[in-house]
Order: structure tokens, then sequence, then C-alpha cells
């Protein structure tokens, strides 16, 4: 493919980012570099927030409150799903007539639940994520994992449920070298939008 082709494809791909970062999901905080696949879903009942860098693949879904720190990869069908989005216990209801998160008046459990991730979290293909679930900074989840419970900062986990694997990082002072690295990266990158006068990142 020719120079020119794929500059203005590349170019293409951050016009369509940036009109999803700032028309179609205006109503949420969603900071530079982001990218979003092909039939991606997002919708939160109250808050949003996704950092700098971030990356969401094809046909993934956040479908309830989340805090997402800077430099993350989502892969393709990623779902961050409520853990009660439905009231399956209203009384002589069948649990689709029932109320549901979505409801202005919904009063049931879920409500104030939230999907926290650190930064430089890799999550992988088909993974779920419950809310009220917090994935630490660096840590990984494998491919079509069902994550129910909090997962350590730099943990490898993988399963249904998703259990510890490894730490992604054996030696202690790859670990010390690695966050040093992030967080010089981190001061550069908020120098450079200082001088650029663009506000925080």
């Amino acid at each position: 493919m020719k120079p020119t082709i794929r500059r203005l494809i590349r170019i293409l791909k951050m016009l369509r980012n940036l009109w999803l970062r700032k028309v179609t999901w205006r109503h949420y905080d969603i900071g530079r570099g982001f990218h979003a696949g092909r039939n991606v879903v997002l919708w939160a009942k109250s808050h949003l927030s996704i950092g700098t860098n971030c990356y969401i693949g094809r046909e993934s879904q956040i479908e309830c409150d989340a805090e997402i720190g800077h430099s993350v990869i989502m892969a393709n069908r990623v779902a961050f799903v409520g853990r009660y989005d439905h009231n399956y216990l209203q009384l002589g209801t069948p649990t689709r007539q029932a109320t549901e998160i979505r409801d202005e008046d919904y009063d049931w459990k879920g409500l104030g639940l939230k999907v926290v991730v650190g930064d430089d979290v890799w999550i992988g293909y088909g993974a779920i994520i419950l809310s009220g679930v917090t994935l630490g900074e660096g840590c990984v989840v494998a491919s079509g994992s069902v994550v129910t419970k909090d997962v350590p900062p730099y943990m490898i986990v993988g399963g249904n449920p998703a259990r510890p694997i490894t730490p992604r990082f054996t030696d202690p002072w790859e670990l010390e070298m690695h966050r040093l690295s992030l967080t010089a990266r981190r001061r550069l990158a908020q120098q450079k939008v200082g001088r650029l006068g663009l506000g925080p990142p």
C-alpha cells in the first residue's frame, strides 16, 4: 500500500475516533488517543471515564459505570456488565418485565457499583468483567475469563471464575523499573500537554 494511502487511512481513523469522543459519546469523559473498533457499545447509568491512549476492540461493550485508567487495551468482544441489572426477586413479575437498572425508578441492588481499571491493563478477547470489580494497575486478564473479584496489580488471571495464574513480572527489579518508566512517560506526556496548552491529559 502506498504511503499516501496509509497516511489517509490513519487520518480518517483519527477523525472517526475524535467524532466518537466529542459527539457520539460526548456525555462521557474520554481522554485523547482513544480508539474504538466497530460496533462498540458504551452505556453508563451515572459515570464513565476513560483515560488517555486507550484501545477498545470491536464489538466490545461497556454497560455499567466504569473508571478506566490510561493506556488500557481491551481486545475484541470484551464486556463490562452489571452484576444486578434486573430485579429478579420482584414478586409476581417475570424478570423480563421487572425493573432494570436503566429505569429511572430502579432502587434495587447494583446502584453505585462500577468497574475500576488501573493504568496499563490488558483485557483479552471475550473476557467478561462484572461491576464492582477493580482491575489493579498492570494486570492481564486472559481471553474468555469471567472476572468476579478484584485483581491485584501486575497479576495475570484467567478462567471462569478468573483466578491468579502468575505475576506479570517475577523479578521485583523488573517490576520496579517498569513502574518508574511508566511514571517518567506520564510526566513527559503531561509536560508536552502543558506546553501545547491542551489542558490535563
